[in-house]
């Protein structure tokens, strides 16, 4: 029994012996592997360090030469600034020397050169506002040349000068008619046919025209004139040779008064300055000519049928009122005469009422329309007074809406109210003079019928 324990521990160490021995030749198997692969790696960065070394040390080459370079072309930079540092000054000092010498050449030509400039100045406002170059364009061109210069004007700059002051003066008293583009008032332009009247003037046939100098385009009024200065310019244009004709000439030679008179307000426009007060007066006045009209009318034919009827007094008519009076006494013939009298009384007034009618209302509205008219005064200066309390009096403008509804709606009053004051006198005259034709009718009625009854 111990014998075979002794085999299988003798069997056992044997055995693990041999592993041991098996496992300690692996390992150095492989150390030996790991040795040659460090060392084949080792070979293969010595040899990557070697060439980076060499890499680097091209490199750094290169970098010193560049660096070289740039010192030199730094140094000839500096040395390029010295010389043109001495170079400008040296130039500095020469410019200094030729403007002494320049003017040393100029001597009275410089004063020369100034008096152009100077009149160049002057002439280029003047010829490029005025009309006359409507008809010879671009004459400002070479005066702004010698206007702006830097240097001595040559002769023929002079002469420029000279031709373009003298065109002025001789076209200044001249009337010419020249071919031109007018823009029109729907848009768009035309060529018309165009007179020049010196340097005042530029119209068409029937028109006045304007030259607007920041477009350098003609253009008629926007409004026209007055009907008597409008007509002064066809009546003009067609007058024939030798024949003398006026013209109205705006002396501001049409930059003032006709531009002005394109913002002048007409009559319309005027009479709507009134306002709400200005339209109820024209109501006022537009019934009162009216109820005027219809009385004037209607008293016309009572009168024609009354003086038909006092031609046959004995055929009384009921159509007018001295044949309703008469009517009244051929049925009172019997009564005595103070029934007689009163019955042609009461006939009369019977008669007054239709006579009269509508008389006194005229009277009302030609009483009522000054009285709105200084209603509207009133409305109007409060409004203004409003006005200068919001705003102040800095800007009159702002005030002028007001003012103008303050004096319109007092003008429109007058003018309604005049009017209303003849017409009712008018038809006041004839309404009396039917009464009193009635009156002296029946007046004789009862004379004579007192006659009879005495006899």
């Amino acid at each position: 029994m111990k014998l075979a324990i002794k085999s299988l521990v003798v069997a056992a160490a044997v055995t693990l012996s041999a592993s041991v021995a098996f496992n300690a030749s692996a390992n150095n198997q492989k150390l030996d592997e790991l040795l040659q692969q460090i060392q084949q790696q080792r070979t293969v960065e010595g040899r990557v360090n070697q060439e980076r070394e060499r890499a680097f040390l091209a490199d750094r080459a290169d970098k010193q030469s560049l660096l070289n370079t740039a010192k030199r072309q730094l140094a000839d930079e500096e040395a390029r600034g010295k010389r043109l540092q001495q170079e400008y000054a040296q130039n500095d000092i020469l410019i200094a020397q030729k403007q002494q010498e320049l003017q040393s050449a100029l001597g009275t030509m410089g004063e020369v050169f100034g008096v152009v400039r100077q009149t160049a100045n002057k002439t280029v406002g003047a010829i490029s506002s005025s009309i006359i170059s409507a008809q010879y364009p671009g004459r400002d061109v070479a005066l702004r040349d010698i206007a702006n210069a830097t240097e001595l004007p040559t002769l023929e700059q002079m002469e420029e000068l000279w031709v373009a002051m003298l065109t002025e003066m001789t076209e200044s008293g001249k009337i010419a008619k020249f071919d031109a583009e007018v823009v029109e008032l729907a848009g768009g332009t035309s060529t018309q046919r165009v007179t020049r009247f010196g340097s005042f003037h530029l119209t068409t046939a029937t028109d006045y025209l304007i030259r607007n100098v920041d477009t350098d385009q003609i253009q008629p009024l926007g409004r026209a004139p007055q009907s008597k200065i409008q007509s002064s310019v066809a009546g003009f244009n067609s007058a024939s040779a030798g024949q003398l004709s006026s013209l109205y000439v705006d002396p501001t030679k049409g930059n003032s008064l006709l531009r002005l008179n394109q913002q002048r307000a007409t009559l319309m426009e005027y009479y709507h300055q009134g306002g709400t007060v200005g339209y109820l007066i024209t109501v006022l006045l537009a019934i009162g000519l009216l109820i005027a009209l219809e009385r004037i009318l209607v008293l016309s034919a009572v009168g024609a049928k009354m003086r038909s009827q006092l031609k046959n007094l004995s055929n009384p008519s009921e159509s007018n009122p001295l044949g309703r009076i008469l009517k009244v006494y051929h049925d009172n013939k019997n009564s005595d005469v103070e029934n007689l009298e009163l019955k042609l009384d009461e006939a009369i007034l019977r008669e007054t009422p239709k006579v009269d009618r509508g008389i006194g209302l005229i009277k009302l509205f030609a009483a009522v329309a000054p009285l709105m008219g200084l209603l509207g005064t009133v409305i109007g200066m409060i409004l203004t007074f409003q006005q200068i309390t919001l705003y102040g009096t800095g800007d009159p403008k702002l005030m002028a809406g007001s003012i103008s509804l303050a004096l319109v709606t007092t003008a429109l009053g007058l003018i309604c109210a005049l009017p209303l004051l003849f017409v009712h006198s008018i038809v006041q005259s004839r309404a009396k003079s039917i009464l009193q034709v009635l009156d002296e009718q029946a007046a004789g009625i009862v004379a004579a019928h007192a006659e009879k009854e005495k006899a």
